[in-house]
């Protein structure tokens, strides 16, 4: 993963799950003018969990919005593998979503009447599709949720909850998925068991896994943490530790 100096070239679209090139984000005119995204080039590599931090109003939900394909660059491009999301339509966008990126939310997003399995195999059911039982099957053996498989969310723990939502995630297949906050809900024990199932998706499935946090902590389960500011990639962070993080935190927020 490489930020881009202007002299450099841009991260080319084979090397990353996701790359993002020259990506400008403005909202609103003239006196409400805002630079969200100020030419912004990254890759997201394949088979990694990263983590992008930055003071409020600093960008990385937009970053992160953007690179999902559920927002628009001013100007710039995305690429999902090698598909560049601006040149699709708004069905073929939807379409791509739904088969190659997956999205795990702070808030859970369970169907609460239905149970465990039927909301981890929900995407592929309104996909029509069925799922591949061995795959599933791993996929489950990872939730470690045995005989509540069958529970509703009501009955389940909020740990519980968001590593059926994840299994969700991950049951399709997709080329990355992109977690916005995925333990903000949740008290530290809860929080702990869903990062280690995230880390371990990465590292036992070769699953690609961008996650926006600010918490220090989560963040050190990632492979690498992306630092913004004002727009900007200012700052990276390989092989993290809570303390690195803080330090780095800190400097931006000074």
């Amino acid at each position: 993963m490489t930020t881009t100096p202007d002299a450099a070239p841009a991260p080319t679209p084979t090397t990353s799950a996701v790359t993002v090139r020259n990506a400008v984000k403005i909202y609103g005119e003239g006196d409400t003018r805002v630079t969200a995204l100020d030419n912004v080039s990254v890759g997201f590599p394949t088979g990694k969990l990263t983590a992008i931090m930055g003071p409020s109003g600093s960008g990385k939900s937009t970053l992160m919005h953007c690179a999902a394909g559920l927002d628009s660059l001013t100007s710039g491009e995305v690429f999902i593998g090698d598909v560049e999301l601006g040149a699709l339509s708004d069905k073929a966008l939807t379409l791509l979503r739904r088969e190659r990126v997956g999205f795990v939310f702070q808030s859970f997003n369970l169907v609460p009447t239905l149970s465990a399995i039927e909301n981890i195999v929900l995407p592929l059911s309104l996909a029509g599709k069925k799922p591949d039982q061995a795959w599933l099957d791993q996929v489950v053996s990872t939730v470690r949720l045995g005989d509540r498989l069958k529970h509703r969310p009501s009955e389940l723990s909020g740990g519980q909850q968001q590593r059926v939502a994840v299994a969700r995630a991950l049951v399709a297949r997709p080329n990355v998925i992109f977690a916005d906050e995925p333990t903000g809900n949740l008290d530290s024990v809860s929080g702990a068991e869903v990062l280690t199932f995230l880390q371990s998706a990465t590292r036992d499935f070769g699953q690609t896994i961008v996650m926006v946090t600010h918490d220090p902590s989560a963040a050190s389960y990632a492979d690498s943490v992306l630092f913004l500011k004002d727009g900007s990639i200012v700052d990276q962070i390989d092989n993290p530790t809570v303390e690195a993080v803080i330090d780095r935190t800190k400097n931006l927020e000074g």
